[in-house]
């Protein structure tokens, strides 16, 4: 590509979703028309404020707090102070610099990549396809705070942590802003232990723990899809979390996205086979007083087509006959 044509590419072909383009063009123009991975990588980085904030926050909530605590520094508005510093003679101030860096040496030297791992989300890369797929069931905002991709960035993370067994699926990860994310390592206590082997809880009498496997319509790692065997219309489905758990108010976070997931498909199988469905009623019983009879979780998926009933108004407030209208 000559001048004129690269020329023509940056003003007027070039689609912009994030800076790096240019920045990576910038980057060869300036170092000779070559530049390794790392060194795109990093000037990549120093466009990002994510990171500069994402250790302003460690800063002030980790390392300043122990050295605060350990009376060697205090802070001054957005600053930090060394305590004593105007007391230390040029040599001295030399000599605390090389013993700084004596220890980042043997540290590093001791613990390798090891230190940097937990930036190394779920050690595997997580595929752009999979990322756009997880940004875009979040609506481009974070999953905790809701902020837009647009105010801070947006990663993506895992919902049960792969330190303590998460999957790497698309139902267990989530949205979080860069400030969400790394407050949730460093504050969230819930008791973890014990939530992998959970998923896998079946009880040999319930009938959905034990769903004969040519009924399944379509399943995904914590969840399936099946034809009810009583329908109230044609085409009634059930999607079902694959664990024991009594109704949904006890389901996870990752099996809520598996159960949505399949809702989607399952709306998308009933629309191709009949073009007759103009609408859905979704819903599901929780508790003996509100008519569950099966107490593993399912959710009804209800096709309806115009006509089906006399007067559709209300929908699923006719639980209560005598509240559906209003």
């Amino acid at each position: 590509m000559n001048y004129d044509q690269l020329k023509y590419f940056l003003l007027n072909k070039m689609r912009m979703s994030h800076v790096y383009q240019p920045v990576m063009i910038q980057q060869l123009l300036k170092n000779g028309g070559r530049s390794s991975v790392i060194e795109i990588a990093k000037d990549i980085s120093q466009h990002d404020p994510s990171q500069i904030e994402y250790y302003e926050n460690v800063t002030n909530n980790m390392v300043g707090k122990v050295l605060r605590n350990h009376d060697i520094v205090e802070k001054d508005g957005k600053s930090y102070i060394l305590k004593q510093f105007e007391t230390f003679s040029t040599d001295q101030k030399e000599e605390l610099i090389n013993i700084c860096s004596e220890k980042l040496d043997e540290y590093i030297t001791k613990r390798g990549e090891a230190i940097w791992q937990h930036r190394r989300k779920g050690r595997i890369p997580i595929s752009g396809s999979i990322r756009y797929e997880v940004l875009k069931r979040a609506k481009s905002r974070c999953e905790l705070c809701g902020c837009s991709h647009e105010e801070r960035a947006l990663e993506v993370d895992h919902i049960v942590p792969k330190s303590l067994g998460g999957e790497d699926s698309i139902n267990n990860y989530q949205a979080l802003c860069y400030s969400c994310n790394s407050s949730k390592n460093n504050n969230d206590n819930t008791d973890m232990r014990g939530v992998r082997e959970k998923y896998d809880e079946r009880i040999s009498s319930c009938i959905f723990c034990t769903i004969n496997k040519s009924r399944i319509v379509e399943q995904n790692n914590l969840a399936q899809l099946i034809f009810d065997q009583y329908p109230v219309t044609t085409g009634h489905m059930l999607i079902i979390p694959k664990r024991h758990s009594e109704n949904y108010f006890s389901l996870f976070q990752p099996e809520i996205n598996a159960v949505n997931q399949l809702l989607n498909h399952g709306k998308e199988i009933m629309l191709d086979k009949d073009k007759s469905i103009e609408g859905f009623n979704i819903g599901m019983n929780a508790g003996e007083v509100a008519g569950q009879t099966i107490f593993h979780t399912h959710i009804h998926l209800i096709p309806r087509r115009k006509g089906d009933v006399e007067n559709v108004r209300g929908g699923v407030r006719g639980v209560i006959p005598a509240k559906r209208e209003y």
